[in-house]
């Protein structure tokens, strides 16, 4: 039984098929005279169905019939910059249709041109496409098929390839560049979607006995497709259309492989291998069905299945086995400001997304991987709120009493009063921060989903589990360091290991403390004695004097009587002034010891603040007393 095998892939690639969408886009949109900068796609049939359209192909040295205002496209392959300026210097209308491939190797080699490389384009230089890529480097590229022209090579070299170019020809010119050139960048670009046709092709030609390649006849990546099949199977025939299909051909052949061009539409495919199946003895295969299956209707909110065919800088272009391919942008792919798309995809992957436009500006299905992410999220949400899960929240705003954090792209509240266990001021400082918190709420109303997200029970969780140790190290008699976190009139409170603890104002100095901030600031550093520990009442007691001798411990040693001292009067009585001798140690000037002169009260002839010199007269250890004359030392 005779048989027909369509090859993978063969036919429209997206950038052509782009092309030929957009100057249909643009006739529909102006309605008038659509012009494309040479012939937007190498197929008489497609061109003639242009023609019909009203969509005419002029070539550069006929740019001066067009006026102002009229529309140019700009065909897959690309311009050069400098026709790019003479085309805006003439104010006409520029529908650039350049493949993102294409654009891509123009910007490669513009980039590293202007760096200092010279640049080698693996391709035939009569090519449009290698034309235009040449422009970007001011025309100085070395163009070369297959290495054979590579004689001498400047020290640095960038080496890219056309896109419908050869794998086995970028080989050859790598290994003569590698031999050449001590360095080089080698970028093969070579379009994945013509490795691929060309791959089936080869594979499918060394199965068949017949082998039909159909396209322009002076399309370039069909010619390739041609020499590929040629090496494999001897009677491989070009064709443009079914009608170039001789009919011996189709009587004499038992199998069949049918491949077409990157400009070669499903509807001439079709024509022809409808032509060859005349006899009900030919078998179809998948592939044949698929493309009359190709009609299947889609709708926004959709979630299919596709694989990438080629990546720019800011889109994925994704065949998802309907008439027109995916896209996905980059917007849509994910909601990180500080990647590109080719960190996420690969040219290959299967992805799903969701459908959430059936066409954009360029008439391509808008896809979103985001939407897809979006439901997973507001489910984990969802089970994190009935299993009391602790998820992790991005806070991207301040709002009105609270924070709005991001959980996947989904919006989720944080109150003020959720934040900390204790008062913030400050809610911008939370900005950029990623916390852990529970879904307190999570209630879906007419308007969309209201989440809402508290920290209080994880702090206070984790707050009792810290006290529960640091009480556990913690003991009388114990020395420790603390920071002053709050200052009252009655002492301070210090932070040890996250326990307050009270250092009351007796305990601060053996001299007497009129008001702790006097002598303590708040976030100072300080060594504390642990007067009392107890876990059970959560009491904490401090002391700073304990670490400090008591002075009047070794005060007869220290002030022998009959010697002279100085002091500073400290503060008066009735019956005379008190003299700071050092900190926790006063002594008394009676009355009748300040002068030999009498006097009425302390303060006629003494100051607050005074240093003053007295003679020791009496020291009693035990009852913590001094008495000084200051007129004895006079």
């Amino acid at each position: 039984m005779k048989k027909i095998i369509l090859a993978d892939k063969a036919g429209f690639c997206f950038g052509v098929k782009r092309a030929v969408d957009t100057a249909l886009k643009y006739r529909e949109k102006y309605d008038k005279p659509i012009y494309t900068l040479g012939q937007l796609i190498h197929n008489n049939d497609v061109v003639e169905f242009l023609k019909s359209k009203n969509i005419y192909s002029i070539e550069i040295n006929e740019l001066d019939s067009l006026k102002e205002g009229d529309v140019i496209i700009i065909r897959s392959h690309g311009i050069s910059p400098k026709i790019l300026k003479t085309l805006e210097k003439k104010k006409l209308i520029i529908a650039d249709a350049t493949c993102p491939y294409v654009a891509h190797i123009q910007q490669k080699v513009e980039k590293y041109s202007k760096s200092g490389y010279s640049i080698v384009i693996v391709g035939d230089y009569t090519h449009p496409e290698v034309i235009g890529i040449n422009g970007c480097c001011d025309d100085k590229a070395i163009v070369s098929k297959d290495g054979s022209n590579i004689t001498e090579l400047p020290s640095k070299v960038c080496v890219v390839a056309q896109t419908t170019e050869k794998q086995e020809n970028w080989e050859k010119v790598i290994n003569i560049i590698a031999k050449q050139c001590k360095e080089f960048i080698a970028f093969n670009t070579i379009c994945n979607a013509t490795q691929i046709r060309q791959k089936a092709a080869r594979e499918l030609s060394s199965q068949v006995d017949t082998m039909i390649i159909i396209g322009g006849h002076h399309s370039s990546n069909t010619a390739k497709l041609y020499e590929i099949c040629k090496e494999n199977c001897k009677n491989t025939i070009h064709v443009e259309n079914s009608s170039e299909i001789p009919e011996e051909v189709i009587k004499s052949s038992k199998n069949i492989g049918v491949t077409a061009g990157a400009s070669t539409p499903d509807w001439i495919i079709k024509e022809a291998i409808l032509k060859m199946n005349e006899s009900k003895d030919l078998e179809f295969n998948e592939q044949l069905a698929f493309m009359e299956e190709n009609d299947v209707q889609i709708a926004v909110g959709d979630v299919i299945e596709g694989k990438i065919i080629l990546l720019n800088d800011n889109e994925a272009f994704v065949d998802i086995g309907y008439k027109k391919d995916g896209i996905i942008p980059l917007k849509e792919a994910t909601r990180d400001e500080n990647v590109s798309i080719k960190d996420i995809f690969n040219v290959g992957d299967t992805v799903e997304a969701k459908v959430v436009s059936l066409r954009n500006n360029d008439g391509y299905v808008v896809l979103s991987k985001i939407e897809i992410e979006r439901e997973k999220a507001y489910d984990e949400l969802k089970y994190a709120f009935e299993n009391k899960e602790i998820i992790k929240l991005l806070i991207k705003e301040v709002v009105n009493g609270g924070v709005i954090g991001r959980y996947k792209g989904i919006r989720v509240f944080i109150p003020a009063s959720h934040i900390e266990l204790h008062h913030v001021d400050n809610l911008e400082s939370y900005i950029g921060k990623e916390l852990d918190v529970n879904i307190i709420e999570y209630k879906i109303q007419r308007r969309g989903t209201k989440i809402v997200a508290s920290r209080r029970d994880i702090l206070m969780k984790q707050q009792l589990e810290r006290e529960n140790k640091t009480w556990e190290k913690l003991h009388k008699d114990q020395i420790v360091e603390g920071e002053i976190k709050r200052i009252t009139n009655f002492g301070a409170f210090v932070d040890i290991y996250g326990i307050d603890g009270l250092l009351h104002v007796s305990e601060i100095s053996w001299g007497r403390i009129e008001k702790p901030e006097d002598v303590l600031k708040i976030g100072q550093k300080i060594k504390v004695y642990i007067l009392e520990a107890d876990k059970e009442s959560k009491k904490l007691s401090l002391s700073i004097k304990k670490l400090i001798p008591n002075p009047w411990n070794d005060v007869e040693e220290k002030y022998p009587v009959g010697n002279m001292v100085l002091g500073k009067v400290v503060r008066f009585a009735d019956f005379g002034a008190f003299v700071e001798l050092e900190p926790g140690v006063d002594g008394l000037v009676h009355i009748s010891e300040i002068s030999y002169k009498r006097i009425n009260k302390p303060e006629d002839v003494l100051k607050i603040g005074e240093q003053v010199k007295a003679k020791i007269i009496n020291v009693n250890k035990e009852e913590k007393k001094i008495s000084l004359s200051i007129k004895e030392a006079e």
